[in-house]
């Protein structure tokens, strides 16, 4: 598929995903000067919840708008919550459903500069949740006969993936067990990016980026979670099926869902309609630390590994769909269940990542899901394996791409299901 015929499509997805939707208030300028000072939280907690720490600086705080349906609250969750904007969050949505109850759950504001309530039916940039429809539609056309999961991607793209890479399979593509390294980018600073915010990538540009160098490890030997995996999948998926890979998404679960909230930016780097804003910490332009407003970002270096654009509602009913059979039928469903026996390339422990999904045990029991991460975002998918308890969040995080957990986004999955 040509470069011109991606963007096209990706920009009449944008159109018609955003048809009828009020447009969302002006975004503050990703390129002024200055920023906002970092600070703690400061009161609005809601009741019940313990006290908020002082601020450093002046903020405006919301106190969280909740709502539960069930046979008792969610005191942790409202606790979670509580503080917000923080240190390390701006803002923070969260559903939790399934047999064991339902909560709803949003704090902190929409901007730093107006203060006011976050929007709880914001859309937020998904991140490498994008990897489970990716994984998705890639288990329905091998379902269809049209993917085989051990053929090889070089037989698929003979003329991107080198006779070096000749022996990755699909499989190993949608587990991260192919042994491909990351292709290179433009900065490795926050500062360095944000100045390359707005720089397009091509999927093939980042596929031949990555195949140049040498693999790190022999295919199917060990783990490594990395974006260019799946980026590779959406191209397989463009070519087997000679349609792009968004509308592949929108035409075989956007649309059967009712996902009306859920998009593909393409080249756009704005969130069309509402959303709360993104902020991360970085050096200001008078060299001082603050946060400063990310929520315009191009995001095509991440494309069918981490570009989508969704809502709490929409991800909720994804996950729903998903865990009960109803996204990929039959025996392929399996294949986002079953972790490979091999270990991680850099902590040496079990492999946690799936075809889509990975796995942690939280309160005594396994929990599935996916994370993701875009500057001043960070969003998660997750569901026990029966579907009775299934949690969506979106975080607008301060730091969505350190290398911890942010704080927030932990405390949430916590409440949700326990400690690990």
């Amino acid at each position: 598929m040509t470069n011109t015929t991606r963007a096209l499509m990706s920009t009449a997805l944008v159109l018609g995903v955003a048809a009828g939707v009020a447009a969302g208030p002006a975004v503050l300028p990703a390129a002024a000067s200055g920023g906002y000072v970092a600070h703690a939280a400061s009161g609005g907690s809601a009741a019940g919840s313990p006290a908020c720490p002082a601020p450093s600086a002046p903020s405006r705080p919301s106190a969280p708008s909740v709502s539960w349906r069930g046979a008792h609250a969610e005191p942790a969750l409202e606790a979670a919550l509580a503080c917000l904007p923080s240190a390390d969050a701006t803002a923070a949505l969260v559903r939790v459903g399934g047999r064991e109850g339902v909560w709803r759950g949003s704090s902190g504001v929409h901007d730093l500069e107006s203060g006011r309530p976050a929007d709880p039916a914001a859309r937020f940039r998904a991140g490498s949740v994008t990897k489970v429809f990716t994984a998705a539609v890639v288990l329905q056309l091998a379902r269809e006969g049209r993917v085989d999961l051990d053929r090889t991607a070089r037989s698929y793209l003979p003329e991107l993936i080198p006779a070096s890479y000749g022996g990755v399979t699909v499989r190993q593509l949608l587990n991260h067990t192919h042994g491909i390294p990351a292709p290179d980018f433009p900065g490795t600073t926050v500062e360095e990016r944000y100045a390359n915010r707005f720089q397009r990538h091509e999927p093939e540009d980042m596929v031949r980026s990555a195949v140049s160098k040498e693999r790190e490890f022999a295919p199917g030997e060990r783990q490594h979670y990395l974006n260019i995996g799946y980026v590779v999948a959406g191209l397989i998926v463009e070519r087997v099926t000679g349609d792009s890979y968004e509308h592949q998404v929108v035409r075989r679960i956007l649309k059967p869902l009712g996902l009306r909230d859920t998009y593909f930016p393409g080249t756009d780097p704005h969130i069309v309609g509402p959303h709360n804003h993104g902020y991360q910490t970085m050096t200001l332009d008078d060299g001082t630390t603050g946060l400063r407003d990310v929520s315009v970002w191009g995001t095509t270096d991440g494309w069918a590994a981490g570009d989508i654009v969704s809502t709490t509602a929409d991800l909720e009913r994804f996950t729903r769909s998903l865990f009960a059979g109803r996204v990929v039928r039959g025996p392929l469903l399996e294949e986002m269940f079953t972790l490979p026996k091999v270990t991680d390339l850099k902590s040496g422990a079990p492999a946690a990542y799936s075809v889509g999904l990975s796995m942690k045990k939280l309160g005594g029991r396994e929990v599935w899901g996916k994370t993701g991460g875009r500057w001043g975002y960070n969003a998660a998918v997750a569901s026990t394996r029966d579907g009775s308890r299934t949690l969506v969040y979106s975080v607008n995080s301060t730091n969505a791409k350190g290398q911890d957990m942010n704080e927030v986004a932990q405390d949430i999955m916590v409440a949700a299901y326990g400690r690990p």
